[in-house]
């Protein structure tokens, strides 16, 4: 904390740390960067689960941050000590412990990455607080390389287009990448351009307008949607 207060990252309290972990998720959904959460140990940890959770398994990029006890008594009973990256496991692309601080670059890059890469997710990482008292002046964030999305080749493009025209009953079924790649307005008139139906996943409402004459509707959500 003393540290932040020192950087250029804004940091914002809150009140439980569910709050901070769903505030980080909306963040990274609508910004498509990463939104970071932090947490004490134990049951400060516990509290950031639901909305790491919910991160993960709704594509949006978030890196949680948690305090741990010393590794001079993680392996005994000792006061709010948990195995946080094992439960953090469960629920995220990435979870690791900070064991050196010569591997804080690596471990913070990979986190980021991960959680920033589609399909987007959470990612956890857990510092004992002996480690973070640690010296590491000479260090330095590794440098972020994004690969660029590729292009589709012409020859999948023309056995695409192929497959529509023989299909008796085409369908689209529009997902959730099209709102992290900005491409609603590209679906939209595809669908238009066809003459295709369209129906949604629950993640990805709103990208063909509920009015369309096109739009089915939104599918997934009961167990016998028609």
């Amino acid at each position: 904390m003393d540290a932040l207060s020192q950087s250029r990252i804004r940091f914002v309290t809150t009140r439980h740390e569910q709050g901070a972990a769903f505030m980080a998720d909306v963040y990274g959904r609508l910004t498509g960067r990463a939104g970071v959460c932090l947490a004490t140990l134990g049951p400060g940890a516990t509290n950031l689960i639901t909305g790491v959770a919910d991160a993960n398994m709704d594509r949006a990029p978030l890196v949680a941050i948690a305090g741990q006890a010393a590794t001079t008594r993680m392996h005994k009973e000792s006061h709010q000590v948990l195995d946080l990256a094992a439960l953090f496991r469960q629920c995220t692309k990435f979870s690791a412990q900070v064991l050196e601080p010569e591997i804080v670059p690596e471990v913070v890059r990979k986190a980021f990455k991960l959680a920033q890469t589609e399909k987007p997710g959470a990612s956890f990482i857990e510092v004992p607080e002996n480690v973070a008292q640690m010296a590491a002046e000479d260090l330095a964030p590794l440098k972020v390389q994004a690969p660029a999305i590729p292009n589709a080749p012409q020859s999948k493009v023309e056995q695409v287009a192929r497959l529509i025209d023989e299909a008796a009953a085409p369908l689209v079924l529009v997902g959730n990448g099209v709102i992290r790649q900005h491409a609603s307005d590209a679906v939209v008139k595809f669908i238009e351009r066809l003459n295709l139906p369209a129906a949604t996943t629950f993640m990805a409402k709103g990208v063909v307008p509920f009015s369309h004459p096109l739009f089915l509707g939104t599918i997934g959500l009961q167990a016998r949607d028609p």
